[in-house]
């Protein structure tokens, strides 16, 4: 009688959604809608704003940067890894070049409800190279405003989808890098001293300009370069695909990805140090334009609609990558050096 009674009752339980839901009935693109040309307008005019200026490392600019996104992430309850408010991962001058000052990156996790100890990383750099002599502010709204402030909206796509009970699989680590303009300082520093093991790492999703369209795609804003994707894992690139292929039907251009490129983007940006430990990457990138690097890199010459279709292409693959049964596969040779 009595395990007849904890059997009705399990069942009623059951019955009223007090069980975690299962993250395979979710609809991604349910969430991936949340982000938007707007909210990514309304981030970018304040982090591209003089107010920053131009957020070079270890500058006041790049601080109050660091103290925006932090302040973002604990709005979307969004926890620090290192517990409490502890969203800074020291970046002491010490370990560089004498003339990079003390930074920080920003750091923010969401722990995975089934395969926790693999983790997906999401990264942009967040500093930019600061003031011209006459005090004029290089914002930096492109490079990489436009990534940093699409990794809010993608950390707040999952932050919905975990209120609605749909927790990824696999952990997420939210990376914003200091020092990238420096020679890519932050991400080393990161993977030198990873808050998480490296061999627990499955992948690395790098932005870094997203937001502007490039002379090669006038007229275009559906497109996005990608890097990288196939150099260390065949899963990694045929995933990418089939999320774009099933929900997005973006132009992927596949151009800088080639080994002969004389750009080698592929070793330019935050992604390249975790690649050169064997994580599978996937860098995003709209090409260079004519404010790159100047004081033109202004938010009002963002294409907001380009760069919500671009981070939603981001979400869904990170989606795609937390939620798989299988981890994704090293199947090609270690990254080659620079």
């Amino acid at each position: 009688m009595k395990k007849i009674l904890f059997l009705a009752l399990t069942a009623n339980f059951l019955a009223c959604g007090t069980q975690p839901k299962n993250v395979e009935n979710a609809n991604p693109m349910e969430y991936a809608n949340t982000i938007t040309a707007e909210e990514l307008k309304e981030h970018l005019y304040t982090f591209a704003s003089d107010d920053f200026e131009g957020r070079e490392t270890g500058e006041p600019g790049q601080k109050k940067a660091a103290e925006y996104l932090k302040n973002e992430y604990q709005k979307l309850n969004i926890p620090a890894p290192m517990g409490d408010d502890d969203y800074y991962q020291e970046v002491p001058s010490s370990v560089f070049r004498g003339d990079i000052k003390d930074s920080e990156n920003v750091v923010a996790y969401f722990k995975g409800s089934e395969k926790s100890d693999e983790l997906l990383v999401i990264s942009s750099h967040y500093d930019h190279v600061g003031m011209d002599a006459e005090g004029n502010v290089f914002n930096g709204a492109d490079d990489d405003g436009s990534g940093t402030v699409g990794i809010l909206e993608i950390a707040e796509a999952f932050a919905k989808a975990k209120e609605d009970g749909y927790t990824p699989k696999r952990s997420i680590l939210f990376l914003n890098v200091t020092g990238e303009e420096k020679g890519l300082v932050g991400s080393k520093f990161y993977t030198d001293n990873p808050i998480y093991p490296l061999e627990n790492t499955v992948a690395n999703l790098n932005i870094d300009m997203i937001g502007r369209i490039d002379p090669e795609h006038k007229g275009n804003d559906n497109y996005v370069y990608l890097i990288g994707s196939d150099k260390l894992s065949t899963d990694l690139h045929e995933l990418s695909e089939e999320v774009n292929e099933n929900y997005m039907n973006v132009d992927l251009d596949y151009t800088y990805n080639d080994e002969n490129d004389p750009n080698r983007f592929y070793y330019r940006s935050d992604h390249y140090n975790f690649a050169k430990n064997n994580i599978p990457i996937i860098f995003y990138f709209n090409g260079v334009h004519e404010d790159y690097h100047k004081i033109t890199d202004t938010p009002d010459k963002i294409e907001y609609d380009a760069l919500a279709k671009r981070a939603k292409l981001v979400f869904l693959t990170a989606w795609e990558i937390a939620n798989r049964d299988e981890r994704l596969v090293v199947d090609k040779a270690t990254a080659a050096s620079e």
